[in-house]
């Protein structure tokens, strides 16, 4: 029987990334919902064997401008309580925090540009370790609180929580490891205000920083999606 993804997806070009072929090959249908033209709150939170929730370009917090937000957290939380697997990628780890109930907020500073992150020692001892040393892309100005009962996993010197577990179920990754190749280029179009308000920041230089570190995250993104699928059963 084949397993079902459900892919929860803010922006069109924010996508499953190198994540998708991965799941083909272990087995699993994909399914995408564009969350802000969908009915969220009709969807079954445990009827999908894996829950992907998506980066986007939103706060949790603007929940009065974009009330999906709250059918969202209301789903991921129904998901986590029941202990089913559940991946979170920069704006999905926000709402996997605010559901497990820890505050996500404005840093005041933008982080945005390729970086290693730096492992605790559960992260170390995690599918995390795949990524030690990698550069992987970050694109965000919004942290969380450690949820309650959270391993922390990883951080970098602006945002301290930067990956979280809980079990086998449930990962939070606040940075992009799915995401590489000519693909950004979509980013760099759709992010071109943000891109241009940033100081440090330009499109040459992300385009230059992705051909370099896309074969290295290739292959460590996938090895450690692939060892986090394999350990929740999927």
């Amino acid at each position: 029987m084949q397993l079902q993804t459900l892919a929860l997806r803010h922006v069109p070009f924010e996508d499953l990334g190198l994540l998708e072929p991965l799941l083909a090959e272990r087995g699993h249908g994909v399914r995408y919902i564009d969350v802000p033209v969908s009915d969220v709150a009709a969807l079954d939170p445990l009827a999908p064997d894996l829950l992907v929730v998506l980066g986007g370009p939103i706060g949790v917090y603007q929940n009065d401008v974009y009330p999906f937000l709250d059918d969202e957290i209301r789903l991921i939380g129904v998901r986590l309580a029941a202990h089913k697997p559940t991946l979170g990628i920069c704006l999905g780890s926000q709402l996997m925090a605010r559901a497990l109930g820890a505050r996500v907020y404005a840093t005041g500073a933008k982080e945005i540009g390729w970086a290693p992150v730096t492992l605790t020692a559960e992260g170390r001892a995690s599918c995390l370790k795949h990524l030690d040393g990698i550069a992987v892309l970050h694109w965000h100005g919004d942290t969380f609180d450690l949820p309650g009962g959270a391993t922390r996993l990883a951080s970098t010197p602006l945002t301290t929580n930067q990956a979280f577990s809980l079990g086998d179920y449930a990962l939070a990754l606040q940075f992009h490891a799915e995401a590489a190749g000519r693909a950004l280029e979509s980013w760099f179009v759709g992010h071109c205000a943000e891109i241009g308000a940033t100081p440090g920041i330009s499109v040459s230089g992300l385009r230059a920083d992705t051909a370099h570190w896309t074969p290295a995250i290739a292959r460590a993104g996938r090895a450690c999606f692939d060892e986090w699928l394999e350990a929740a059963g999927l």
